[in-house]
């Protein structure tokens, strides 16, 4: 009988090619204003690279006029807050300096788009989240199986295969040694190899 963590390949490999099929679905999903759940999630990505960028001066990558868009924003702003709505109410209308006013205005604009481009959501905002979490859990998933099964493939071809066809094909052991003629016992013999390879390699 499999342990748990084998159990745990066994699924991870048999349901690769729904999670595929799943991933393709979720990523076409549109959410409003011609967005779709896959480009949600890249801005994600975006957002999380601007955050690891922040720590970097910021003329290295931002252009002259986001420069002072960005000191703007930090001369007017005493708190940052999460939401594009809470933000475009933290951005005043009017600046202590008139020549302010205009970025202002730009700035406002700016975080007005991003609540435009959200206004045509069909669905609630936790159906949204819950489906872009979903794609992103998949993602995480799917990537690591590809990972460790290349892994795999470069140190012991042999195994990936088996693996590959026993759980991912849903092969049976006839269909899979029908060139090589070893018998049942050996299939699942090299087989628990294979798993156990995988899984030292998945640490």
């Amino acid at each position: 009988m499999a342990s748990a963590r084998e159990q745990q390949v066994i699924e991870q490999l048999t349901e690769y090619k729904a999670m595929q099929a799943r991933l393709q679905a979720l990523g076409t999903y549109k959410v409003g204003g011609g967005i779709t759940i896959s480009r949600l999630s890249e801005e994600d990505e975006l957002q999380q690279l601007h955050r690891r960028l922040r720590g970097r001066p910021s003329y290295m990558y931002l252009s002259r006029k986001e420069q002072q868009l960005e000191t703007v924003a930090h001369t007017y702003l005493d708190r940052y807050p999460a939401g594009v709505k809470a933000q475009l109410a933290a951005v005043p209308d009017i600046g202590l300096y008139e020549e302010d006013d205009p970025l202002l205005q730009q700035l406002r604009n700016k975080i007005s788009a991003v609540i435009d481009a959200r206004s045509g959501v069909k669905s609630d905002l936790d159906d949204v989240l819950e489906r872009l979490a979903e794609l992103q859990d998949l993602q995480a998933e799917v990537e690591r199986v590809d990972q460790v099964m290349q892994l795999l493939e470069d140190y012991k071809p042999d195994y990936a295969e088996i693996l590959k066809q026993a759980f991912v094909e849903k092969k049976n052991w006839q269909e899979i040694t029908a060139k090589s003629r070893v018998s049942k016992a050996e299939f699942y013999r090299r087989r628990e190899k294979a798993m156990r390879m995988y899984l030292k390699l998945a640490k």
